[in-house]
């Protein structure tokens, strides 16, 4: 029989406990690192992710290995796509969370993905922040550090989402090695 007590805030924030940061243990480069990319089928997503894979390539000698499309952007990803990916994979690029719904599930994704102990850089729209901040609250960890970029991409044409990735790179970086900018770090503690 349930009682009163056992009634559930819909919202999420009765059951929410602060955490401590959910991250995981920090590479010192990314030479021979196993990058993975999960993409959530938002239209320019996979090659936003590809793009950024190719700096990491050439400028710091990771190496792609696993590319990964969720089966739904607004749900967090199957437990076997992160099982995967935790196993053949050193560091995970997420995204791109253009809209609230996948945002919110890009920083679920991100999270999971960290707390399995293998750093993640998870890329959103800046117009999106306050779905993806909100997941992160919900997921206990309300300062995850995620990376935004201005909205939209989806509709970027693909010289521009080339440039996006330029711009992105030092940040994705600075996330998954852990010496990112001071917002990051701030954000983050």
């Amino acid at each position: 029989m349930a009682t009163l007590a056992d009634v559930l805030d819909p919202t999420g924030r009765s059951a929410v406990r602060a955490v401590s940061s959910t991250r995981a243990p920090r590479r010192a480069d990314l030479a021979g690192a196993r990058v993975g990319l999960l993409e959530n089928t938002k239209h320019n997503a996979a090659l936003l992710l590809d793009e950024i894979a190719t700096l990491l390539e050439r400028d710091r000698g990771a190496v792609t290995v696993l590319r990964r499309t969720k089966t739904a952007f607004a749900l967090p990803m199957p437990q076997e796509q992160l099982d995967e990916l935790v196993r053949e994979c050193d560091v995970v690029l997420v995204g791109v969370g253009d809209c609230g719904s996948c945002s919110a599930a890009a920083v679920a994704d991100g999270i999971a993905l960290e707390r399995a102990g293998v750093p993640a850089a998870v890329i959103c729209s800046d117009a999106f922040t306050t779905t993806a901040s909100a997941m992160a609250e919900v997921q206990g960890d309300p300062g995850y550090a995620y990376l935004t970029t201005p909205h939209p991409v989806a509709v970027l044409a693909p010289d521009a989402v080339a440039e996006r990735a330029v711009q992105l790179a030092p940040q994705v970086i600075g996330t998954v090695l852990g010496d990112g900018p001071a917002e990051l770090r701030e954000r983050a503690s």
